[in-house]
């Protein structure tokens, strides 16, 4: 199917799910957050939330805010990942400071995963369509494997959404991924503290310009 951006009217719908859902889940889950927040203060120190730049809407850069899971020393994920983090991730507790990016217009509730800024001149011009539209806490790519597929798949399956998206399908997302959570699926790959690098496609053939 070949590509299409999403038409105005269609985005603010989209927008205006955005908004209603955020609003009303963080007002319900603020006390989730405040512990949560203590908790990380208390088990993993200063500063409690994580900063990174990553890239949005047509690869534009944004900083994501998570709750802090990893040590601030130097080395692998593997030794830097604390106790508590480690709780976190397993849960997806650590995104919830994602919905102040979702407020912001910089993410959305459901969309590709925003990656690294440095896989983007890695992407082939097919991978690298996942960024026009916005990213998400949550994807399509998510709920079919998250961790546990390839890097090659989980892209196609984001391409897919971006071709395919609707209101009706970005609530069905929203639902899996609820069951997901809870079942607690597909947070790592085999061996790895979180997932690997994607160092590029061994298919890839042309650079993408995003």
């Amino acid at each position: 199917m070949p590509f299409r951006l999403f038409p105005p009217g269609i985005a603010r719908s989209k927008r205006n799910l955005d908004l209603v859902l955020t609003l009303v889940g963080s007002l319900l889950i603020s006390p989730i957050i405040l512990i949560v927040a203590i908790l990380v203060r208390i088990f993993n120190g200063k500063p409690v939330l994580f900063r990174q730049e990553r890239p949005g809407y047509r690869g534009l850069p944004f900083t994501l805010y998570k709750f802090r899971t990893m040590h601030i020393t130097p080395g692998g994920d593997e030794v830097r990942l604390t106790a508590f983090g480690r709780i976190l991730r397993a849960t997806s507790l650590d995104e919830l400071p994602e919905l102040y990016n979702v407020l912001r217009g910089e993410m959305s509730l459901v969309g590709p995963r925003p990656l690294l800024m440095r896989y983007l001149d890695r992407y082939t011009v097919a991978q690298a369509r996942r960024h026009m539209t916005l990213p998400g806490i949550t994807g399509w790519a998510q709920i079919n494997g998250r961790n546990n597929v390839s890097w090659e798949d989980k892209f196609a399956l984001d391409v897919w959404y971006v071709d395919h998206w609707s209101l009706g399908l970005d609530v069905k997302i929203l639902f899996i991924t609820i069951f997901k959570v809870f079942a607690r699926e597909g947070i790592n790959q085999p061996g790895n503290a979180t997932t690997m690098e994607f160092m590029g496609s061994k298919k890839a053939a042309e650079k993408p310009h995003v």
